[in-house]
């Protein structure tokens, strides 16, 4: 798939709905161990700390590693007001069957976590490995409608849309009709989640957007024996300092030696 000069290379995919996905990919030098494809928060896109951090590591490590944006964000095409769980989840599809090849170990941050387990669900066969960072699976749901008024619930369905301030940004975010809906079909935390990767969980106790006890429910869903969670106290919901990316950088490395059998940096490190 192109040089592998350690730089990364820009492209784009067709979402196949009149709207690019975009991506980078850094390619392998050490194909034989599996890449690492990083799936991005809510409204958040590919050059995010978590993201470029990710490409450093696996520039040392070897790994190829792809991050993107889905359709709607950053530098994709497409409209975010139109976007849903299950239109960001084929994005991230596209992204897996047409830009990487064998073993992936998927790092997914907030919704981001939630698009990993869909992928992971579709694509058992591809998969090796699951990280997630202040995991937001269901939040449609549960972190969204449950928390809505009755008179919010209303405007919601008679205008289609909802107007939420948030934290993170000077305008409000939309809360589609459709986002809501959509994400009732994709919901993973009503039952079992038949995934049997090993995954390594991450969520600061400080968190004041997703609560931590979301990624506890994710832990005990998921199928797989081998699964850890791991709560950092003082952190926040972006778990972006240096103590926090290193958490991710050695899970990632913990799950590359367990998929390869052999990971020379991490066992140079001791």
């Amino acid at each position: 798939m192109g040089d592998v000069t350690g730089k990364p290379r820009h492209h784009s995919l067709d979402a196949g709905h009149g709207a690019t996905i975009a991506f980078i990919r850094l390619e392998a030098t050490r194909p034989d161990l599996p890449a690492v494809m990083f799936c991005g928060g809510f409204r958040s896109d590919m050059t995010g700390t978590k993201a470029q951090r990710l490409e450093s590591f696996c520039r040392r490590t070897g790994q190829a590693c792809i991050r993107f944006d889905y359709t709607g964000h950053g530098a994709s095409g497409g409209d975010f007001a139109e976007g849903t769980i299950g239109r960001w989840r084929d994005d991230a599809l596209t992204v897996l069957d047409r830009a990487t090849e064998g073993p992936v170990i998927l790092v997914g941050s907030s919704m981001g976590a939630w698009i990993a387990v869909l992928l992971a669900l579709a694509r058992p066969d591809r998969i090796a490995g699951l990280v997630t960072v202040a995991a937001a699976p269901d939040f449609t749901e549960d972190l969204i409608w449950a928390r809505l008024t009755e008179a919010e619930r209303a405007a919601l369905a008679r205008d289609g849309a909802l107007l939420v301030p948030s934290r993170y940004d000077e305008n409000p975010y939309p809360y589609t009709r459709a986002l809501i809906e959509d994400g009732r079909r994709h919901l993973v935390l009503r039952g079992t989640v038949p995934v049997a990767v090993p995954a390594r969980l991450f969520h600061g106790m400080a968190d004041q957007d997703v609560p931590w006890e979301q990624s506890r429910r994710l832990a005990e869903a998921l199928a797989s024996t081998d699964v850890r969670l791991t709560l950092v106290k003082d952190g926040d919901h972006r778990l972006s300092r240096e103590r926090d990316l290193v958490l991710m950088e050695e899970a990632v490395a913990e799950l590359t030696a367990g998929a390869t059998g052999a990971f020379p940096e991490r066992q140079a490190r001791g």
